[in-house]
């Protein structure tokens, strides 16, 4: 059997409309992830995002794609290792705290130290530790390929619904009487 070897494709810059590109990718739905880590020093660092993916069952792997200007993936990094916290569908207040800039986003949020250290959010819908693996360049983001060392246990993971991110909106899975799983619209309000 042989193997092929692709060729190297030359990245150049792009013609492509990024306005275009954000409303053609806001088509494909993704669940959404706070990546947390303990900073040398002992204070906790996390971030949301939803470019989070499974990659290997053997070995364990998983990814996640922090932006170049995040603040927050250089603290995940020097940590060398971290979390993945799978929000739950009732979990939209803990994502958009995680999802912006500065300021102490660990503060009134329950969490727990996991076997790596790095917190695991109180009520998420599964976690999984990992140690940093490798970084990769990925245009304006980096691709960061972690060996998972601690899935949560089946009885650690919660039976609710994920959050879901679709057309720059948050959603949910909703059962028809069919059974089959559709996106509900569930349009962000702003609160009063």
């Amino acid at each position: 059997m042989s193997t092929l070897t692709p060729k190297a494709v030359p990245l150049r810059t792009s013609q492509v409309d990024e306005a275009a590109m954000r409303e053609v990718l806001s088509s494909f739905c993704t669940g959404v992830a706070v990546i947390t880590a303990t900073q040398p020093g002992g204070r906790p660092a996390g971030m949301a995002v939803q470019s989070f993916s499974s990659v290997s069952l053997d070995p364990p792997l998983v990814c996640f794609c922090p932006a170049q200007t995040s603040s927050t993936w250089p603290k995940i990094r020097a940590a060398g290792r971290f979390a993945v916290n799978i929000l739950s569908a009732d979990q939209q207040q803990l994502c958009r705290r995680f999802a912006v800039t500065g300021g102490d986003k660990f503060a009134g949020v329950d969490w727990q130290p996991g076997l790596n250290g790095a917190p695991l959010l109180d009520g998420a819908l599964a976690t999984i530790e990992c140690d940093l693996a490798g970084t990769f360049p990925g245009g304006d983001h980096v691709i960061a390929l972690g060996r998972v060392t601690a899935p949560a246990s089946a009885d650690g993971i919660r039976d609710t619904d994920p959050l879901l991110y679709f057309r720059r909106t948050y959603g949910r899975l909703r059962s028809s009487s069919s059974r089959s799983a559709s996106i509900a619209s569930a349009r962000s309000r702003s609160e009063a």
